[in-house]
């Protein structure tokens, strides 16, 4: 019988018994981190040797070839049924059309004195995504693919390339290859784990580096893109998924016990909490949580997260209720209340918010627009979703005019020499006047 714990929480006092408990499932697995340097290492001194190794080992005995030629794509594309290609499509135009909105222009300030300043925005040159293959190639994460994949296009990255593990046959899911096919990309690479984060980080024969590596993937991964940080971007060092769903006494209990469930099934550390100011509401989706979750063909991961790291919370009201939400800073929050917009400015710590009763987490993941690549762990409170932002970089513009250094020299000259910089000051002052020659 799957179980959730029931919670009742009076005070602020016992929040930080709940927290240290959810924080449970940041504890990081050390034991990868030296194989996943080996490995690193490995594939940035013998390259294309490394890479070929490895998928054979763990992925496709017989691998000849790391590259998916475009004609392959095509073919790919065109063996997905025409009502699926419409689907991803459809979702494709949705997300598009989302982070189109978020481009950001370059700027310029105009002074009096003819000084010029202003920020421009450059899309990085060439970015590396990693799509999971799932299950040996038979769950293939299309949704990441698009995710990552089009907020770098609308930034303008020119070039992508795409790393996924090959199925033991060598192919890849025609699934991926058919979103990659739509979205114009051609460079996709059969490999995966922590090896195709290195080939990316630090280039082999076949694979160029790239700037920036995004998408999610295992503890080896994860790892991988950890260790390869500062040599190249990455989106972010995602955790186990989570789901916080604050629910009134007129929600459904049983559209509650669904989305959590949405969650759990993700991970056996995924986290699946509903917080109410109804005890009633509280027990009916309990009662409802159990037959829903054995009826999964993955009950016993999901089983897993809920009696682990999930739970039913009572609180005296809706107040205390959004007090503790923005606390645990979740990846996914859903206001399933009366009026979600009234809570909406209350909330201010949260990946991305689902706001009413039809809008549970997974429209968000699959089909809205918004990006489902968001902080997990209580990262919300300091970082944000994917964006066409994370492909892009900003550069500050300096013109200054003769009249602002003439009048501005003395100051900056002064700052100099206060820390000690007397190359700085002189720098400014040989442009004064009496300086002249």
């Amino acid at each position: 019988m799957t179980k959730c714990r029931l919670l009742e929480v009076q005070s602020e006092k016992e929040w930080p018994a709940l927290l240290e408990w959810l924080q449970g499932r940041a504890n990081p697995d050390n034991s990868v981190e030296e194989k996943v340097r080996g490995i690193l290492d490995d594939v940035r001194a013998r390259g294309d040797a490394a890479l070929l190794d490895y998928t054979r080992r763990f992925d496709c005995p017989g691998l000849e070839e790391l590259r998916v030629s475009p004609r392959e794509i095509a073919a790919a594309a065109a063996a997905v049924a025409e009502e699926d290609r419409a689907i991803i499509a459809e979702a494709a135009a949705n997300i598009r059309a989302f982070h189109e909105a978020q481009v950001e222009k370059s700027w310029f300030l105009t002074h009096e004195d003819g000084t010029v300043l202003g920020q421009k925005v450059t899309p990085v040159d060439r970015v590396g995504l990693y799509v999971p293959g799932g299950k040996g190639g038979e769950t293939p994460l299309i949704s990441s693919m698009l995710m990552n994949a089009i907020p770098a296009r609308v930034a303008g990255v020119r070039q992508i390339a795409v790393v996924t593990p090959p199925r033991a046959d060598g192919s890849v899911s025609p699934y991926i290859l058919a979103a990659a096919h739509l979205l114009g990309i051609e460079e996709v690479y059969r490999t995966g784990s922590a090896w195709a984060v290195a080939a990316l980080a630090y280039g082999t024969e076949s694979i160029a580096p790239v700037d920036v590596i995004a998408g999610p993937g295992n503890i080896f991964v994860t790892t991988a893109k950890r260790l390869v940080q500062g040599r190249v971007g990455i989106d972010m060092i995602a955790g186990p998924s989570e789901v916080l769903i604050l629910a009134d006494a007129q929600a459904n209990p049983h559209w509650i016990a669904a989305d959590l469930l949405s969650q759990a099934e993700h991970d056996p550390l995924a986290s699946a909490i509903c917080i109410t100011d109804s005890r009633a509401q509280a027990e009916a989706i309990l009662r409802e949580l159990g037959p829903q979750c054995d009826a999964l063909p993955r009950a016993s991961l999901a089983g897993a997260a809920l009696e682990n790291w999930s739970a039913v919370i009572v609180v005296p009201d809706m107040d205390a209720g959004i007090a503790l939400a923005n606390r645990i800073a979740p990846e996914h929050m859903e206001l399933s209340v009366a009026d979600p917009w009234a809570m909406l400015p209350r909330v201010r710590h949260a990946g991305a918010v689902f706001m009413g009763h039809n809008s549970p987490e997974p429209v968000g993941d699959y089909f809205a627009g918004p990006n489902h690549v968001l902080p997990t762990l209580g990262t919300a409170r300091f970082s944000s979703a994917l964006s066409v932002q994370t492909f892009c970089k900003k550069t500050s513009i300096i013109a200054a005019s003769s009249r602002f250094v003439q009048r501005s020299a003395q100051s900056i000259a002064r700052l100099a020499r206060l820390e000690g910089l007397e190359a700085h000051a002189r720098s400014v002052e040989c442009r004064l006047p009496k300086c002249h020659q």
